[in-house]
């Protein structure tokens, strides 16, 4: 039976590959707000949202240099380091006072690079030259884009506040800066089935990514889905079910292309559905066993995937 990183393309082993050895990401909160709850956009957010389901509150608190000599403390086996700018939407704030932020992060010869965590609908020309100035600089930078689906209804009914087309947009003018996009999808969201979420994936192939980031639906206290979870009008998702949809896009995925997360975790009390998410290897192990039976990443592939064309694949 094979392992997990011989069946998925992982940022873990592929960091280790070109770097030699073990490069950890390390979890930052910049103290940013979001549009689409500080009114520019919308208020409240997005329907599923509560940051504090996945980000430590207190550290806004802190500088980001203190902030990373904290995380590197953490982590065992690592002498390099990713700066994840993770909390609300890391874009979001005057230019100068991103660069600073990312120089902080940067300034530490452990840091390789940086991951930034934003919407699509926050990413200017001037920040996309900024990126791409560090990454000419040698460092590594991931944009990673919250997309979730690119179900236009779905946006709508999840108060996202943008379309598929602001996300094409942004993804190619990344790429044309040889900057690496890593796309988030969600799999569980009100209405959609496992359709859905392959078509989702086609979509995002074809405008092209260099990296996908799966995660479960979490319905999560201070969230907008929470009321209607308690009134019996949202249903969580199955853990069969998540493991199903996964492993199929997962064995849909080129090779390629780098797999950041295949499932995410919550914490109790703010996590309140489903359960099985309180830890992620419930759903990795299963998807593993899965990716065992019937194929691997990129297996349902009918040719390889050849620069930034259209797949052809089997979405049945």
């Amino acid at each position: 039976m094979k392992q997990l990183h011989e069946l998925v393309n992982t940022i873990g082993q592929d960091l280790k590959h070109r770097y030699g050895e073990r490069v950890h990401k390390l979890t930052l909160h910049g103290g940013f707000s979001c549009p689409n709850r500080d009114g520019t956009i919308g208020r409240g957010g997005c329907t599923f949202c509560n940051v504090a389901s996945f980000a430590d509150e207190t550290a806004r608190q802190t500088s980001i240099s203190e902030q990373l000599q904290e995380r590197a403390k953490e982590v065992d086996r690592a002498r390099k380091y990713l700066a994840y700018f993770q909390a609300y939407t890391s874009t979001y704030a005057e230019l100068q006072r991103l660069k600073s932020m990312y120089e902080e992060a940067l300034i530490s010869s452990d840091i390789v690079g940086l991951c930034v965590g934003t919407r699509p609908d926050c990413v200017s020309d001037d920040v996309l030259a900024l990126l791409s100035g560090y990454q000419q600089q040698g460092f590594e930078v991931w944009l990673e884009l919250g997309l979730q689906t690119a179900n236009e209804k779905t946006l709508k009914l999840i108060n996202r506040g943008h379309g598929y087309d602001v996300y094409h947009e942004i993804t190619q003018k990344a790429r044309a800066l040889n900057l690496k996009v890593c796309t988030h999808l969600i799999v569980g969201l009100p209405g959609e089935v496992r359709q859905d979420n392959l078509d989702t994936l086609e979509r995002v192939l074809e405008t092209g990514t260099d990296g996908i980031k799966l995660h479960s639906l979490h319905i999560v206290e201070g969230s907008v889905m929470a009321k209607a979870w308690r009134a019996g009008r949202l249903e969580a998702p199955t853990l069969s079910h998540y493991v199903d949809t996964a492993s199929r896009m997962i064995r849909l995925t080129p090779p390629e292309v780098v797999f950041h997360r295949i499932a995410s975790a919550a914490r109790r009390p703010t996590l309140l559905a489903p359960l099985w998410c309180e830890n992620r290897w419930v759903a990795m192990t299963d998807i593993e066993k899965k990716l065992n039976e019937e194929g691997a990443q990129g297996s349902l592939i009918h040719r390889p995937f050849i620069g930034r064309k259209k797949q052809v694949c089997c979405v049945g």
